[in-house]
């Protein structure tokens, strides 16, 4: 089995269970609290990928950590993750279903990659245009890379408008490469 089938499946119960029980918002802050943990603590995520760790102990820290800090319906579905030996995928999950949460609430997501960071002003713009041109709600993130040198890409959903400079530079590159062979 594939490993995004296993994750969107797991995503899909947890939506389903939240939409069933009216826990969305709550299941949404409770990923947001487990996926932070993991961007904050490697060695967290370390123990939970590890085949070494046992299953059983896996199970105790995960609770330890999150009672009291995530819903019990969440912990129960972390859980039960665990318990299947899906831990690996629990990054995967948590995408997937934020991603379901998002398209429900007919959110778009939109990411502003720039090589230096963009002023709030300028992204509070951005956001206002995007949502009038798509006619929804967007969520933006910034990406900072410094190697499209200047400019900007912007994603959303699946379009792409890549205004940066190397995107810019390659362009004329393949152009010189091309005209000097013919």
């Amino acid at each position: 089995m594939n490993e995004s089938k296993i994750s969107v499946r797991y995503a899909k119960a947890l939506f389903e269970l939240g939409k069933e029980k009216n826990l969305i918002e709550t299941f949404i802050s409770d990923i947001k609290v487990i996926d932070d943990l993991i961007k904050e603590s490697s060695d967290f995520w370390l123990m939970i990928e590890s085949p070494v760790v046992k299953t059983l102990q896996k199970r105790k820290t995960v609770k330890q950590i999150f009672t009291g800090n995530i819903d019990a319906m969440t912990l129960n579905f972390l859980d039960l993750v665990l318990q299947n030996r899906r831990e690996i995928y629990i990054k995967d999950i948590s995408r997937n279903f934020l991603a379901l949460c998002r398209k429900d609430m007919g959110i778009l997501s939109a990411t502003l990659t720039s090589a230096t960071k963009v002023e709030d002003a300028s992204k509070q713009k951005m956001s206002d245009l995007l949502e009038k041109f798509f006619n929804s709600k967007i969520e933006l993130t910034e990406v900072i890379d410094e190697d499209i040198i200047g400019g900007f890409v912007l994603r959303v959903e699946d379009q792409q408008l890549d205004a940066s400079v190397a995107s810019q530079l390659n362009q004329i590159k393949r152009e010189l490469l091309t005209n000097r062979i013919s």
